[in-house]
């Protein structure tokens, strides 16, 4: 089932290239395939132009693969088909310790490369509905993300943090993409997004619709982030999608680089050096790239760091 995922979901393959040693002779270059989140989310956009990047920069093939992020990523990871992932701390955090989102199953085959930048709980809500806060999506039809993903975990959180439990509404399981294109055509009347702000799938629907972007009040996010303190508060600045002039608070976790523990050390230390040398090409390429920080990739993450992105670190004084 997972294979058949994974191989469905290649839709940037870039074809092997060769490096060459030192002496002149030819050598294979190790194969990267990076597993991202559905094609219209930060993960996909972010990753496709980090791994053009790298692959221009090093040589090292880079394939980007559309997937059902987090959760899945980590699996895929598992089962030997990616090599390295996009995925939120927080599920990462569940898969060592195998609870929540795991239920019981530990997945260790992969160690941190770097935390990249926040992503943002987004509460997208259709106002005709008569929806102003989050306490309004009770008996409202909602998506929570892809069935099984990290967005569906933090929906859950944060509907409970305000009282809503899941018998309270009517819930989808629709990716960013399906989401948009169900809040527009009156199927739903909300949905959560977890990724960058701003994200594609929400800046093309509030071209041709009103939305509301929903805000999580100092009382609520205190209440969620004491009983789940990998959340932080962060504000989304007003205009960053049409029709939404306020600054917007709103929980985030860390979008995190992950990579199989089969990786050789020097590819891991290649890839983070570049991702870090090359701050303002990727900055220029995807507006997420400007919070590539070292200090912000390094803190916040309960796995073992994988030796090569150690490497790099404890070079320019991140890590000890």
């Amino acid at each position: 089932m997972m294979k058949k995922t994974a191989m469905a979901a290649a839709l940037l393959v870039v074809p092997l290239v060769m490096g060459f040693a030192a002496g002149g002779g030819e050598k294979k270059t190790e194969r990267l395939r990076l597993a991202t989140g559905g094609n219209t989310g930060t993960y996909y956009a972010y990753g496709s132009a980090f791994g053009q990047i790298v692959q221009n920069k090093t040589g090292i093939p880079v394939i980007i693969q559309s997937t059902g992020a987090s959760k899945a990523n980590i699996q895929l990871i598992q089962a030997g088909e990616v090599e390295i992932a996009l995925v939120q701390n927080d599920v990462m955090d569940y898969a060592y310790k195998g609870i929540d989102l795991f239920n019981g199953e530990k997945i260790t085959d992969f160690q941190a490369v770097a935390a990249l930048y926040a992503e943002a709980c987004q509460v997208v809500a259709d106002p005709s509905k008569g929806i102003t806060t989050i306490a309004d999506l009770k008996g409202k039809n909602v998506s929570v993300g892809d069935a099984g993903s990290g967005v569906e975990f933090n929906a859950n959180q944060i509907l409970a943090g305000y009282g809503i439990g899941p018998n309270d509404f009517n819930r989808q399981n629709l990716s960013f993409g399906a989401s948009a294109d169900a809040l527009r055509d009156g199927k739903i009347d909300a949905f959560f997004c977890v990724a960058g702000a701003p994200t594609t799938a929400v800046m093309d629907l509030a071209i041709n619709k009103t939305v509301t972007l929903l805000d999580i009040d100092d009382a609520h996010a205190d209440a969620i982030i004491k009983q789940y303190p990998f959340y932080t508060k962060l504000v989304i600045p007003g205009n960053s999608y049409r029709g939404n002039p306020n600054n917007v608070q709103t929980l985030t976790i860390k979008a995190t680089l992950i990579a199989s523990k089969k990786i050789s050390a020097d590819t891991i230390y290649t890839l983070t050096k570049t991702l870090f040398d090359n701050k303002a090409e990727i900055t220029s390429a995807h507006v997420k790239g400007a919070e590539l920080e070292s200090g912000y990739a390094v803190s916040g993450i309960s796995v073992p760091f994988h030796p090569g992105a150690e490497k790099y670190f404890k070079e320019i004084g991140a890590l000890k």
